[in-house]
């Protein structure tokens, strides 16, 4: 993890665009994510764990009976998501969280979902194994990001990118969550990748206890 200096600085990154955080995705949202998000929520179910909630921009398109629980590391997106909830009328848990080390004991979710965050998780190999910790066997993971291109010269463009998006924010455009999710274990149920391959989702689940695999 990065030291504590580092996790100041990226976290005051996320508070200081808290207040137009949702107009920029509303643009996003059209050009690249469709409906991803819609995709992505309506397949949970149970408990529920959204890592790096954000302002609650999905909270419309989770099923009425989820048990919602959500984490975010920036207090002023969380307080912005707080009245999301409240303005749907969505009964949810949302406190400050850390996506490195989540505040929860092993196998307490039956979903567990994160949209649009892992690019900007600094470490998102280590936030994928505590997803994956998390998660009952034979529970979801669902996830949605924008990742490095298929399409090599828009590869090229992104590595440059990067070149100031890492230091402003700490925001990866290269990152691939899907090898992390096939290292932890999870069996990839469905996974989409569309837009020159830029923006990638996919529902994986964790084995049962006693599976041997496939």
């Amino acid at each position: 993890m990065p030291e504590t200096g580092d996790n100041e600085r990226l976290r005051g990154h996320w508070d200081k665009h808290a207040r137009s955080y949702d107009r920029q995705m509303r643009f996003f949202d059209r050009a690249l994510f469709g409906e991803s998000r819609s995709w992505v929520c309506s397949r949970a179910g149970g408990d529920v764990l959204e890592v790096a909630i954000g302002t609650g921009l999905n909270l419309p398109f989770y099923p009425p009976g989820v048990r919602l629980t959500g984490i975010e590391w920036s207090p002023k997106m969380l307080a912005i998501a707080r009245r999301r909830a409240d303005d749907l009328g969505r009964v949810a848990d949302l406190r400050e969280g850390d996506a490195q080390d989540l505040p929860f004991a092993d196998a307490s979710f039956d979903t567990v979902v994160c949209t649009l965050s892992l690019c900007a998780i600094p470490d998102d190999r280590r936030a994928v194994a505590e997803m994956n910790r998390v998660l009952k066997p034979g529970g979801r993971l669902l996830l949605l990001d924008h990742i490095g291109s298929s399409a090599w010269p828009l590869r090229a463009l992104q590595r440059l990118l990067e070149l100031v998006t890492v230091p402003l924010g700490g925001e990866h455009v290269l990152r691939r969550p899907l090898r992390h999710v096939q290292a932890a274990g999870l069996r990839i149920e469905q996974r989409d990748r569309f837009k020159l391959g830029i923006v990638e989702r996919l529902a994986a689940r964790k084995p049962d206890r006693g599976s041997t695999g496939g």
